[in-house]
């Protein structure tokens, strides 16, 4: 099964597909849309609750936003799920549906971690 990487060149975040790649958006605009270039680990305290063997050793690790966005790669079917998305933003939107798409998967890796 085919992943495609995420590349960031002059200030524009890129994913890979079959025809080549599938521009998401402006790199400043997406990590606006995550709070900043840097994110911290944190856990709730209701996570702990839900969760108590869970391993929270990184809590307090802080990971290079972009660093996160180059190690994400995607199935076949949600690059052409994003390529379907207009990259044109709404006027009452601050995020196209393709970048709010790819925003959604980068705070879920960022939250989760990359599988």
């Amino acid at each position: 099964m085919a992943r495609y990487e995420t590349t960031v060149e002059d200030g524009t975040v890129h994913v890979g597909s079959p025809e080549g790649r599938l521009r998401v958006g402006e790199l400043p605009v997406i990590l606006d849309a995550v709070g900043g270039p840097s994110w911290t680990i944190t856990y709730s305290e209701a996570e702990r609750e839900r969760h108590p063997t869970m391993d929270t050793s990184d809590e307090g690790l802080t990971v290079d936003v972009v660093d996160m966005m180059h190690t994400m790669t995607f199935s076949e079917r949600f690059v052409e799920t994003m390529a379907a998305h207009p990259t044109e933003t709404p006027p009452e939107d601050d995020l196209s549906p393709r970048t709010g798409l790819f925003v959604g998967k980068l705070l879920e890796n960022l939250e989760n971690g990359v599988e």
